[in-house]
């Protein structure tokens, strides 16, 4: 059966921010090698890297392709590696060494979200034992969770998402059968998506030998996370209170609860940069090796871009937000008026014609809403972001060789409103 055109594209979005990668696909085989074990990036991107998504995104450099009118790219981009797609149709607007592997930091909790995200209801209770917090790195980010005390899933996932908690990572990991077997399921999923640069070792992001991702990988793994109303939720809450200690009060027990916030600037903000107009989330990151790691999803206008930069050279402050926020001003401006360089792929079961994920706790298929809904942010937060969460993802219809097209248009409403900051 011939492959799907690119007109079979035009009708995807995302429900709150992105529909995941129902784009056209490459074939596997120009794929580079899958990274092992031993593999760590060099100073330089290698030569030949994967051309999955086209034949530009495996070449070393910038690629860019301006038509008339096209504004020029950010100048004084550092970042060792940095992708600006379009949302809806999977094009890739500009790329710098897409596919180079690169350690990813606590973006690798994007896959992480994706892989395991869907296997437990969010008011699943789980009371935290010692083995549970076993091989939490030192020095790792830590929501704050506490042996023998019970949490929700609700509250894990905020804990991963906003704090980039590695202890909520190991919770959710032995609540799904063990670290290793949850790398395991990781690995396979990356490999479902197609996102063949991905090498997970620890499923938190924490630097170990070999542990790999891209640029391209992770806007692959984000675009697939954003169809999941839970995913969106979490990514886009900018805070929330989370559980603290039990305390003896007066003769009784008391649990006591702490604000924690999104470490994610462009969503909250910081004394050298402003909130992005139109962000809606979703993970960024920092280890020894990986430097910093971001991956951004913006809507402007009805456009919905996602940006990743990975290991921006120079050190000033918040330099990695502030080159995805150059990134995705000129994405904007570009649109329409750069021809693209490359594609985000479909993964393998859209080829196959498979149905797409459901939702947190095991819901099959896709989001049935019949139209967009504005939703309240998550329970116990502030900051109006999750005003995202309730917009369906829209009906989904097969296509000839497992292309999909979502029959309707769906806007990211008041993405940025900020209810209650000052």
């Amino acid at each position: 059966m011939p492959a799907p055109t690119k007109t079979a594209r035009r009708g995807l979005l995302v429900a709150s921010a992105v529909l995941s990668s129902l784009a056209l696909t490459v074939p596997v085989a120009h794929a580079a090698p899958r990274p092992s074990p031993s593999t760590s990036p060099s100073a330089t991107p290698p030569a030949d890297m994967s051309k999955v998504g086209g034949e530009l995104l495996g070449r070393p450099g910038t690629q860019v392709n301006l038509a008339g009118g096209a504004p020029v790219l950010p100048k004084d981009l550092s970042a060792r590696s940095w992708i600006v797609a379009d949302a809806e149709s999977g094009d890739v607007l500009a790329a710098h060494n897409a596919h180079w592997r690169l350690a990813p930091a606590s973006t690798m909790k994007m896959l992480f979200a994706d892989t395991v995200l869907p296997r437990f209801p969010k008011t699943t209770e789980h009371k935290v034992a010692v083995s549970d917090l076993a091989g939490v790195g030192a020095g790792s980010s830590v929501v704050g969770i506490k042996e023998n005390e019970t949490y929700s899933v609700h509250d894990l996932w905020l804990g991963v998402f906003l704090a980039s908690g590695n202890d909520a990572v190991h919770v959710l990991s032995a609540m799904n059968g063990g670290v290793e077997k949850t790398v395991r399921e990781m690995n396979e999923h990356a490999e479902e998506l197609q996102a063949l640069d991905t090498h997970v070792v620890s499923p938190d992001g924490y630097d170990a030998p070999g542990q790999v991702s891209s640029a391209y990988d992770l806007t692959l793994f984000a675009r697939s996370g954003l169809q999941k109303k839970d995913f969106r939720e979490y990514c886009s809450t900018v805070t929330t209170k989370f559980p603290g200690a039990t305390k003896k009060s007066k003769g009784k027990s008391v649990r006591g609860s702490f604000e924690i916030q999104n470490t994610n600037r462009l969503l909250r903000g910081d004394s050298d940069i402003s909130v992005y107009p139109g962000i809606a989330g979703v993970k960024n990151g920092y280890t020894t090796n990986a430097g910093h790691t971001f991956t951004g999803v913006a809507e402007r206008d009805g456009r919905v871009l996602l940006v990743t930069v990975m290991n921006p050279g120079k050190q000033e402050h918040n330099e990695v937000y502030k080159e995805s926020a150059r990134l995705l001003d000129w994405g904007f401006q570009a649109a329409g008026k750069v021809q693209p360089v490359g594609e985000l792929v479909a993964p393998k079961s859209a080829q196959a014609g498979a149905g797409t994920a459901g939702e947190a706790g095991g819901a099959k298929g896709a989001e049935k809403s019949a139209k967009p809904a504005v939703g309240a942010s998550a329970a116990g937060g502030s900051g109006g972001v999750g005003v995202a969460l309730g917009i369906a993802a829209g009906v989904l219809a097969l296509l000839g060789a497992g292309a999909f097209l979502v029959n309707r248009r769906w806007p990211l409403p008041d993405l940025v409103r900020r209810r209650g900051r000052s």
